[in-house]
């Protein structure tokens, strides 16, 4: 299995890389595998749930409507 040497990591990324391994119970090699792991695998994508999802949020929302106005008003007056 090939080896990876990483040099010149920063100290608050090793830090938090170290936290994330203990918060898993992993060791920091397992970790940072599990994350390249998951930045790099493709996973299948359901297109019937997203556009699904889409429409519920269409539906919901249909009565609605901003305007650059409206919204620039909202900005101006904050939102809390």
């Amino acid at each position: 299995m090939p080896t990876i040497t990483l040099k010149k990591i920063p100290d608050d990324l090793y830090e938090t890389l170290k936290l994330r391994a203990k918060l898993h119970r992993r060791s920091l090699n397992s970790e940072i595998i599990t994350i390249l792991e998951d930045a790099t695998m493709s996973r299948p994508v359901d297109v019937d749930a997203i556009l699904t999802k889409a429409e519920q949020l269409r539906e919901k929302t249909a009565g609605y409507s901003l305007n650059d106005e409206m919204l620039r008003r909202m900005k101006d007056e904050g939102r809390p």
